[in-house]
């Protein structure tokens, strides 16, 4: 697994890991990102629900904000984000408009896809970093 990271300097820091992976040490890894401002700390607000209904995102950044949140190292699928993302918000989302939008990130390049048909399952790409995500969106 490698990682790139940029700081609001624009220092580039590159983390490459080789070996088994675990769920401990990608978190370590998530909290060496964090040192670096890769990531907001959870500290910083009282949940993602927070951060995004105070904010006038759209749906579209809600859902993405939803997937970096609650799936940055795990396969999920529609149906996931949906569940979790009504959870976080509070605000109902039909499961027609977080598939849209997942497509249209698979299109971006933002999510890798597998499967097909009813069985589609997404995944964060091990190589984007948090800041170019962002830039991406935009």
């Amino acid at each position: 697994m490698r990682v790139e990271l940029f700081d609001s300097e624009g220092n580039r820091y590159t983390i490459a890991f080789e070996g088994q992976i675990t769920r401990d040490k990608a978190l370590r890894l998530l909290d060496l990102v964090e040192l670096l401002g890769g990531m907001p700390s959870e500290g910083a607000t009282s949940g993602p629900g927070t951060v995004l209904t105070g904010n006038k995102l759209s749906r579209f950044e809600k859902v993405r904000l939803v997937i970096q949140k609650s799936f940055p190292l795990v396969w999920f699928s529609s149906k996931d984000v949906q569940s979790m993302y009504e959870q976080e918000l509070k605000e109902p989302v039909s499961l027609s408009t977080v598939s849209t939008y997942l497509a249209r990130m698979t299109n971006r390049g933002l999510l890798l896809r597998a499967g097909e048909g009813s069985n589609l399952k997404y995944k964060v790409p091990p190589n984007i970093p948090h800041a170019t995500v962002k830039q991406q969106i935009k």
